[in-house]
């Protein structure tokens, strides 16, 4: 597949929210929805319209460069170096207003890539919370046997692309102090429109893919009144559909739903957010019939015992540097991030933040780790943990293990809790990152750099 995505500043008119000044992928919220095969090669043409940056910060640290992008492709399992989902690049802006830069990403699917739901973003760190929060997301489809089965195929395929933004005057505003966003109020879009109407008839069943593409709120899912069923979490098939009456979503989470038309009338789909529903439901028409499947072709849920155990702690601490940021956003733990001067006989400030030249985590393919990841954070506690290029398969909540564990990409850690997961890292090598999902806490500082080594 070969596409081209452009970034520049927009305006456009949404109703129900007015006029919005934002960096949009092809002048759009969301950007366009890409869809691939295993064994197919996404080819993408970036072009950067963005003007020239100002403001630049020597703390690597503090939010900037927010006309810098690249690209991140979410939950695939692609290699993260070269021109691939290598997320060290940096798509810089033209020195001159009005001029353009070009660039390209290469991206091969394996042949044996699991089919399911992803999403597309950039990742330059300092710059990421800054242009999600102006809704720069896409949603990637892989295709493929979950796709064929009967009751999924005889279904419509719906995405449901939950974009977040923060509006001042109509405008998206830089993240140039810790407050920035905190006092605006978020406005939650579907597919590019406040509250969209979807229909369904009465015994109809649809499939929702459902992307979080916001940086800064999670979401739960609730739709009264109808049967859910999940059928697959950050992209991964379960192996057989699950009945909910809700499902958690954090930050860059995605979930597949089967969603079977209720009683006729008018439903909402509720989030997270104190501003309405994400979507309303209007159940009409002739009843219907269909079935839902009754197995799927999904991924075992089971690894063999760990050789390696890590230990992880996510902390925020308040009030610790002068100036526009005062907050320190740590990892702290096993591959922590050394103090600055061990000399001092103290742990340094910048102690358990993000350095761009230091590997924090050598992960051996082929190798069951089984890792364990706190929270221990009491004000900005909100700590999606996010893992580039595999997935990993979680087994337990604040020490209470699943019934039946669950492939995730992203998961939230619970406030003065724990996760724990089983990691096989697989196929490839090379530098990649895990970080807190609250994009504006990874942009200060949650965030590493694992190498992934045979």
């Amino acid at each position: 597949m070969d596409t081209r995505l452009t970034v520049e500043f927009t305006e456009r008119v949404v109703a129900g929210v007015g006029s919005v000044a934002t960096r949009t992928y092809e002048g759009s919220i969301p950007g366009p929805t890409l869809r691939v095969r295993p064994g197919d090669t996404l080819e993408i043409t970036h072009v950067n319209a963005l003007p020239p940056n100002t403001g630049m910060h020597q703390d690597i640290n503090i939010p900037h460069h927010f006309n810098t992008f690249n690209l991140h492709t979410h939950g695939m399992h692609v290699d993260p170096t070269g021109d691939a989902d290598n997320v060290f690049r940096a798509f810089e802006p033209a020195d001159t207003q009005g001029e353009t830069t070009t660039y390209r990403s290469s991206i091969a699917v394996p042949d044996d890539h699991p089919a399911g739901t992803f999403w597309y973003h950039p990742h330059h760190h300092g710059s990421t919370s800054t242009q999600l929060v102006g809704g720069m997301g896409g949603v990637i489809i892989v295709e493929g046997d979950i796709d064929e089965v009967p009751e999924i195929a005889a279904a419509k395929d719906i995405v449901v692309c939950i974009n977040e933004l923060k509006l001042s005057a109509g405008r998206v505003p830089d993240l140039t102090s810790h407050g920035t966003y905190e006092g605006l109020p978020s406005a939650f879009l579907v597919n590019g429109a406040k509250n969209p109407v979807l229909t369904i008839a009465p015994g109809e069943v649809q499939r929702w893919r459902v992307v979080n593409a916001g940086p800064i709120s999670a979401h739960f899912l609730s739709l009264g009144g109808h049967e859910m069923h999940q059928i697959a979490c950050d992209g991964i098939t379960f192996m057989k559909p699950a009945a909910v009456t809700g499902v958690t979503l954090p930050m860059g989470g995605r979930t597949d739903l089967l969603i079977r038309g209720g009683r006729p009338g008018t439903y909402r789909l509720t989030g997270g957010g104190a501003s309405g529903p994400l979507l309303t439901l209007v159940v009409t028409g002739a009843a219907r019939s269909m079935s839902l499947p009754e197995s799927l072709p999904g991924l075992p849920t089971g690894l063999p015992a760990p050789t390696r155990t890590r230990a992880l702690t996510f902390r925020s601490d308040e009030n610790v540097f002068p100036g526009a940021f005062p907050n320190a956003y740590r990892i702290l733990g096993d591959g922590e991030t050394p103090p600055a001067d061990s000399r001092a006989g103290r742990r340094d400030l910048a102690w358990g933040r993000f350095a761009p030249d230091y590997v924090n985590q050598r992960i051996r393919l082929g190798e069951v780790e089984e890792w364990t990841v706190g929270n221990d954070s009491r004000s900005h506690s909100h700590h999606p943990f996010h893992l580039h290029t595999n997935h990993f398969l979680l087994t337990a909540v604040d020490n209470r293990r699943l019934a039946t564990p669950v492939w995730h990409d992203t998961v939230a850690i619970p406030p003065q809790g724990t996760i724990t997961f089983r990691l096989r890292a697989e196929h490839f090598t090379g530098r990649s990152m895990l970080h807190c999902h609250q994009l504006q806490h990874g942009d200060e500082g949650m965030m590493q750099i694992v190498e992934y080594v045979r």
